[in-house]
């Protein structure tokens, strides 16, 4: 059985482009935590354990919409960003904007939320001038409350002067704030800005493995899960540090087993390549079924990986799947059912459409 790679070009999240998302708004401590709520509302949590058949999530949210109409009613001005960061959370951005917009003057998390809107177009037609605006208020001001928002201002703005969306692109000013932002891997700083020194470290030219492999490891021990994945392939393919097999099976079956679903193709190579077809299939048809439109938003938000590399966990594991099937590798041959995921391989990697053409006029397959 022939050796089949097809990880662009043993890379470790290598590419000319990043495609990077905002950093989420980060906790406030001044705020009463949701445990602190739930003590002081215990009659609302009984009611959600006494009737768990009445418990949905629809329920709670229009519950919850309820307390903050009270809770507004009675002039506590917390409710009004409350009730914007309910609509926000639960993609009703043109709403949240309205709310923001409303208490933006006197409320920074507001601020920090309407800056996040304008630059991705969330509820509003996109607009990184007013994007930028909002977050170097945030960067600039000298008030205490805005201590626990800088370093995701300032990752903010890097990821704007990167783009040169709203400013003028520069490299060298996204690299300050992003170190700014990162704070030598403080945990309480922005956890992304690391991970995004890893990535822009191992992408720029010349690439400078060693510093990507400090700010992947500062990230992953911060909780980072797309770190954690990005240093699995480190150590798979010796980037920045010796190559070290064991350790980086370990660091991708904890990144693939916590959502990391590029982590999870690049195991399901491994698996074909240690010709554990059953297995190979097994985890890869899983994958690959994945929703493209529905799931990949999904999955980003909740594990705060970047969507391009879902893609491409995914087109590692179409590949690889219909691989088995085309060739009758641990599940019954089915040329047929091969080629859509072949197909779907490349729809969902463009730049790997090539290399996969040639593999399979090589092989003859």
């Amino acid at each position: 059985m022939e050796s089949l790679t097809i990880t662009e070009d043993n890379n470790t999240h290598c590419e000319n482009k990043m495609d990077l998302t905002s950093e989420k708004l980060p906790k406030n401590p001044f705020y009463a935590s949701i445990a602190q709520y739930a003590a002081k509302h215990q009659k609302f949590f009984q009611w959600k354990s006494d009737k768990p058949d009445h418990y949905t999530h629809a329920i709670l949210v229009d519950k919850a919409l309820q307390l903050l109409k009270e809770r507004i009613r009675r002039g506590d001005s917390l409710a009004y960003f409350l009730r914007g960061q309910l609509y926000f959370e639960e993609g009703w951005y043109q709403e949240a904007l309205e709310q923001f917009e409303e208490i933006a003057e006197n409320d920074h998390q507001a601020t920090y939320q309407l800056g996040v809107m304008h630059y991705d177009g969330l509820g509003t037609p996109p607009n990184a001038e007013k994007g930028v605006e909002c977050m170097k208020k945030i960067l600039d001001s000298p008030c205490p409350k805005t201590r626990h928002l800088k370093f995701a201002a300032a990752y903010n703005l890097g990821r704007a002067y990167f783009e040169g969306r709203g400013v003028k692109r520069s490299e060298e000013e996204a690299e300050r704030l992003w170190l700014f932002a990162a704070d030598n891997g403080n945990p309480k700083a922005s956890v992304k800005a690391q991970s995004t020194l890893g990535l822009y470290y191992s992408t720029k030219e010349p690439k400078d493995l060693q510093k990507a492999f400090y700010w992947h490891s500062e990230a992953c021990g911060n909780g980072n899960l797309e770190s954690q994945g990005a240093l699995g392939l480190m150590y798979f393919y010796g980037q920045g540090i010796p190559q070290n097999t064991e350790v980086a099976l370990n660091c991708l079956r904890e990144a693939a087993e916590r959502g990391n679903v590029y982590a999870q193709g690049i195991l399901v190579e491994y698996y074909y390549k240690m010709k554990f077809f059953t297995k190979c299939v097994t985890f890869s048809k899983r994958i690959a079924d994945y929703d493209e439109v529905h799931e990949i938003p999904m999955i980003a938000q909740v594990t705060d990986c970047l969507p391009e590399f879902i893609k491409r966990g995914m087109a590692l594991a179409s590949f690889y799947y219909a691989r088995c099937l085309q060739l009758g590798l641990g599940i019954t041959k089915d040329e047929v059912t091969a080629k859509q995921y072949f197909s779907k391989a490349c729809h969902l990697n463009p730049t790997l459409a090539d290399k996969l053409h040639a593999l399979l006029i090589c092989q003859r397959i």
